[in-house]
């Protein structure tokens, strides 16, 4: 039984996506679709409304989704369309009209707000944006184009928040950490780390442990945002909010996930995401049968 006292979620989806022009000049790439397995079969799903269920399921009631221009979409699939789910079970398409009546029952037993991000000024000031939303409460904050496979770690997170009752990152080891922001802790349970330092994109390593945007944030966030100074790239970032935090001895968990993950930021990197839903579906063996199809032709 989920006994969470964390109710509130912020997904940030205001990012304009370049890396995926020209498919993501109109279509939000939060909306790209992976693999999810269900009685048997497999189905498409998009990357957001996975992170949504994620969180949904670890007993996130109010959420506040930071959008920009371009996004509606995003809005429009969180918005139930119960006629399209009776044409479905009118025309004997039971398995799909299930999918949605589930979809659009969490949707309408949950609070959703919806916040404009006219131009993307970095993570940390999309955070600051749900400020009003959020007020005084812990809350999670969660980047909607990066997701885990494999295991709710939301749900990891809320009950690791349960115990601690302290703001937690989600981290996994990376091979290359030059790429990410990059944390220093000490490992005091298993896969459980007191958070020292927090660094994005070190030009010299200082391990391996990368912020996968998944967070857990108190409310003295906000502040810090305040005041952040923009970075070299012109960006607030949520790496130098949380050291701010840091200095002020504002202890920070870490949790490493062993379940895979993605930043779906780019064509390679969506294939892997897709690669890893697929397998995790237990439908892996459909790859192989699409390369056999395209061999024989």
């Amino acid at each position: 039984m989920n006994v969470s006292k964390l109710k509130k979620g912020v997904l940030l989806a205001a990012g304009l996506g370049t890396r995926l022009v020209p498919y993501s000049k109109e279509m939000p790439k939060e909306m790209l679709p992976i693999f999810e397995g269900l009685k048997g079969r497999v189905f498409l799903k998009p990357i957001i409304q996975k992170i949504y269920e994620q969180l949904y399921d670890a007993g996130v009631r109010e959420f506040c989704f930071i959008v920009g221009r371009g996004k509606r979409a995003i809005e429009d699939h969180f918005t139930p369309d119960w006629a399209f789910v009776e044409y479905l079970e009118r025309n004997g398409k039971e398995e799909y009209s299930s999918l949605l009546r589930e979809f659009y029952s969490k949707v309408e037993s949950s609070y959703i707000a919806w916040v404009n991000q006219p131009v993307p000024r970095g993570t940390a000031h999309a955070v600051y944006m749900a400020k009003t939303f959020v007020g005084d409460d812990f809350f999670f904050a969660a980047a909607a184009d990066n997701v885990f496979i494999g295991e709710n770690v939301p749900q990891k997170l809320a009950e690791l928040h349960e115990k601690r009752s302290t703001p937690i990152l989600a981290v996994k080891r990376v091979n290359d950490p030059r790429k990410y922001g990059i944390i220093i802790g000490r490992e005091i349970e298993d896969r459980i780390y007191e958070v020292e330092g927090i660094v994005e994109k070190p030009k010299t390593p200082i391990s391996n442990l990368a912020n996968t945007s998944l967070y857990v944030f108190p409310p003295e966030i906000f502040k810090a945002i305040e005041e952040t100074k923009p970075s070299v790239r012109g960006e607030i970032e949520i790496t130098d909010s949380i050291q701010i935090l840091l200095s002020r001895e504002i202890k920070f968990l870490a949790y490493e996930s062993q379940a895979d993950w993605v930043d779906t930021g780019t064509w390679e990197t969506f294939f892997r995401a897709i690669a890893l839903s697929l397998k995790h579906s237990g439908g892996h063996n459909i790859v192989f049968d699409v390369l056999e199809a395209l061999r024989e032709k």
